[in-house]
């Protein structure tokens, strides 16, 4: 029979990298520099590349919206709101810009208040313009013309006159400029007090700089690994945030292990030897963490959206630019300042932490009753959770076109309002014919006369409402699904394609779910050997996640700390947001459980008792626990500091469940549940022990005395 495998090889690979990156430092820092230069200069460049991305072409909305992309000779609009005077007082000027907007390069149809029924307000005192532009337009002329139509539009003069362009169009350009800004902000706020985090954890501002620089060349590499999936396909505005955020806080996390453990390395070896032994311990955790961040992503495939496979293949990708600088340029610039770094003093077994765990297991049922209760109560709000989908009205009330969203919806409902598009394969009459059917549509507001597109298809509007992307314009699109005419239709718009989103998460889901529990049960299964210690992992992150979710729903739906915050609540989340936060908090927050538990397996494996290594454990990875939780929240925090609504709700939900994770979870619910479990924690079945005694992963010497190795 083979006995168990040699575990000093695990680290082998490891060391080997860390012992190259030393060596050949300067090539190294090289090729980090021009990805540095290459990501800033070109990946910079992403920002003008953004586009909205359907949801799969499996659901109704998205193949309604597709035949009307193939067929309508128009794109996207701009929309000029005239208001102030009457209609009549700037017919001149308005009719003279509409002369000027109808020879711009791009521009279809240009509609007036002046020409065109339907486009003045009931009180006579506000009018539209309309630019409908061409259809496929290239990027670079779309954007020309967006914004020569709002300088055409800007210029209309005439004394109380008030111009507003906005329309879908310039949501989509004040989005991505907002994006771009945002992103910049989150990384203007989370690097300096990331350093400044770190000079306090490492007491030194060398140690605290290796960190930084390598979050600021990880970044580079997201913004360049994003600009090429960008010509491979359109991304969606929150894919750059988001990716970017990720990125930035996972490389801090493993560098600020990675430097942390080689101070404590230094102690007894000089820099070489303590690089290429940081790489075998701290290089190999930080490898395994990334496996299950990526195991977390890998969840978002199960879903049919190309939102979430961009989300999830950049994400894979940042997570790999990230794992790469922290085990090949952190060892190069600790062999470049590593013997000015201050070694860490003596690791000590006895401390804040030790008592804390103290504390928990003279009353760990008590501890785990109480922390469990809490977490569960904090995710009560969630299940009053509303969901929607993000128009103007996610953009600042500063934003223009938000301004000019709100105006039309309070003086056009009808133009103001998202229309339901009824797409139908028939005549204009036959379409026609059905539209003068739809009297018992709930909360309809008017229906606009069809229009042939192609000799078999037809279409027409049906406005609610509302803003035609709430509960009334889901009511009206559920009515007309369920009294459908003979000749096949496809209902369309921002409501039916919340609808379609929604049908989209309740069915995958929990397939999601389970492949992002399963993945990770095997990879915690792989470093305790335990069956039960995973599946305690699992529920005590769903309560973590719980409490975040539950907090972003009084926060953002209810409208807690809006003015705090800087935003004004729209009633609802973006639908997105809980998916992401599941994924990426999940697998963050696995970190902290690896840090912790390799500590208390470790001493375990090394002779101690399982609530002596509980307490040993938890002392010596306590701080780099809180320290990388710190630095996280940091990010995440600066992040949610931005304009934009949805990237608020990831930023505060992810840093949210991050500090619920490192504080409650960690350092009080696991110690009290392995303490009431006492050496059970450490039960397999015989064939999941042999397979564990074959395969697992251990650290490379188990120390049998617990003052030999620190983290």
């Amino acid at each position: 029979m083979q006995g168990p495998r040699d575990p000093a090889r695990l680290g082998d690979m490891f060391a080997a990298i860390g012992r190259f990156s030393y060596r050949h430092r300067r090539l190294v820092l090289v090729c980090w520099v021009g990805l540095l230069l290459a990501g800033f200069g070109f990946g910079s460049q992403v920002f003008s590349r953004l586009e909205g991305q359907r949801a799969s072409p499996v659901f109704e909305s998205v193949r309604g919206a597709e035949l009307l992309d193939e067929h309508s000779p128009t794109g996207g609009r701009v929309i000029g709101v005239l208001d102030g005077p009457p209609v009549a007082a700037v017919r001149g000027p308005a009719l003279a810009a509409a002369g000027e907007l109808r020879r711009v390069d791009g521009v279809h149809t240009v509609r007036t208040a002046w020409d065109t029924p339907g486009l003045t307000s009931s009180d006579g005192r506000a009018g539209l313009i309309i630019v409908d532009l061409v259809n496929h337009l290239p990027r670079e002329r779309n954007n020309a013309a967006v914004a020569s139509i709002a300088d055409h539009l800007h210029a209309i003069e005439a004394p109380g006159l008030r111009v507003l362009a906005g329309g879908g169009a310039l949501v989509n350009r004040e989005v991505n400029q907002q994006v771009a800004r945002d992103t910049m902000v989150g990384e203007l706020i989370s690097i300096p007090a990331a350093l400044v985090v770190m000079v306090l954890v490492f007491g030194g501002f060398l140690a605290a700089g290796v960190p930084v620089i390598g979050a600021i060349c990880s970044i580079a590499g997201a913004l360049l690994t994003l600009y090429g999936f960008s010509a491979l396909g359109d991304l969606d505005p929150n894919v750059i945030p988001v990716t970017t955020v990720l990125s930035l806080g996972l490389s801090l996390d493993y560098a600020l292990l990675y430097v942390s453990r080689f101070r404590e390395e230094r102690r007894a070896l000089d820099v070489p030897e303590a690089i290429e032994r940081a790489a075998a311990t701290a290089g190999r955790a930080v490898g395994y963490s990334a496996v299950i961040v990526g195991v977390s992503l890998g969840g978002l495939f199960v879903f049919q959206s190309p939102f979430y496979h961009a989300i999830g293949a950049a994400g894979v990708s940042v997570v790999a630019v990230a794992v790469l600088a922290s085990l090949t340029l952190t060892p190069a610039l600790l062999g470049v300042f590593g013997g000015r770094i201050k070694a860490q003093r003596e690791a000590a077994d006895e401390g804040r932490f030790a008592r804390l765990a103290r504390w928990v297991q003279r009353r760990p049922g008590r501890t785990a009753g109480v922390v469990a209760l809490v977490l569960a109560v904090s995710a009560l709000p969630f299940l009053g959770v509303r969901f929607g989908n993000g128009g103007a009205e996610l953009l600042p009330t500063s934003f223009e076109s938000r301004q000019a969203s709100d105006l039309m919806l309070a003086r056009f409902p009808d133009q103001g309002s998202a229309p339901i598009q009824v797409v139908a394969r028939t005549s204009q009459a036959g379409l026609q014919g059905y539209l003068d059917t739809l009297g018992e549509v709930p909360n309809l507001s008017s229906v606009s006369p069809a229009r042939q597109l192609a000799p078999d298809l037809a279409v027409a509007e049906v406005h609610t409402t509302g803003t035609g992307r709430d509960e009334a314009a889901q009511d009206a699109v559920t009515w007309l699904r369920a009294h459908r005419p003979d000749f096949p239709t496809y209902l369309t718009g921002s409501a039916a394609g919340l609808i379609d989103f929604r049908a989209e998460m309740a069915n995958r889901l929990p397939w999601a779910i389970g492949v992002v529990a399963l993945g990770t049960f095997v990879m915690l299964f792989l470093l305790t050997g335990s069956v039960l210690v995973p599946l305690k992992a699992l529920i005590m992150n769903t309560l973590s996640l719980g409490a975040a979710f539950g907090a972003i729903v009084l926060i953002f739906q209810d409208g807690w700390l809006a003015e705090v915050l800087g935003f004004t609540p729209t009633g609802r989340l973006e639908t997105w947001v809980p998916v992401l936060v599941f994924m990426f908090a999940f697998g963050l927050s696995m970190d902290y459980e690896v840090f912790l538990l390799a500590r208390i397996k470790e001493f375990y494996d090394g002779g101690l008792s399982s609530d002596r290594a509980v307490v040993v454990g938890l002392q010596r990875s306590g701080k780099i626990i809180t320290s990388a939780a710190l630095v996280m929240v940091v990010v995440f925090g600066g992040f949610a500091a931005g304009q934009m609504i949805g990237i608020k709700e990831l930023g505060l939900a992810l840093a949210i469940a991050i500090a619920v994770d490192a504080t409650l979870v960690r350092c009080l619910l696991v110690p009290a549940t392995m303490t009431l479990l006492g050496r059970w924690n450490w039960w397999a079945p015989g064939p999941l022990r042999r397979l564990y005694d074959r395969y697992g992963l251990r650290e490379d010497d188990t120390p049998k005395d617990p003052v030999a190795v620190g983290y």
